[in-house]
């Protein structure tokens, strides 16, 4: 009877290996990334990108916000950065990276993250706790 089981096995594998077309694929889900003006009073130059997608200049009022949605490359590699401006300073940081998926994952509910740009630094929202936590500070421009 050992010996019967073997060539099921066998052959249960080849299908495996010589199609995998035929595996039900499995969905990337989408993720959304939203970048949001909490400046007292400034306008907020907002310029996202990835190495494939340009997303554009965009000018945030008090309270605006700028977001959009994607699913991450077959390849795991959907990197998304963003230069953020106000008046006489600026960041460039990574609002998207999938080494960093883990850490995202925690604070990104239902793959919603939140950037809030603030008076004193770009926070990232942890929505779980519901508490905004600084990533990065602003640099001054020369």
């Amino acid at each position: 009877m050992h010996l019967a089981v073997v060539p099921l096995l066998v052959v249960l594998v080849a299908m495996l290996v010589v199609q995998p077309c035929m595996a039900v694929p499995i969905p990337h889900p989408r993720w959304h990334i939203h970048v949001v003006n909490g400046l007292s009073n400034e306008t907020l130059l907002v310029h996202c990108k990835s190495g494939d997608d340009d997303l554009g200049i965009q000018h945030l009022v008090r309270g605006a916000e700028f977001h959009w949605t994607f699913r991450v490359s077959l390849f795991g590699r959907t990197l998304f950065w963003c230069y953020l401006e106000k008046p006489n300073f600026s960041v460039s940081f990574e609002s998207f990276w999938v080494e960093k998926h883990v850490w995202l994952n925690s604070r990104c509910y239902d793959k919603n993250c939140i950037w809030i740009a603030k008076d004193d630094g770009i926070y990232l929202r942890n929505n779980p706790v519901n508490i905004d936590e600084r990533v990065h500070n602003w640099n001054k421009l020369a």
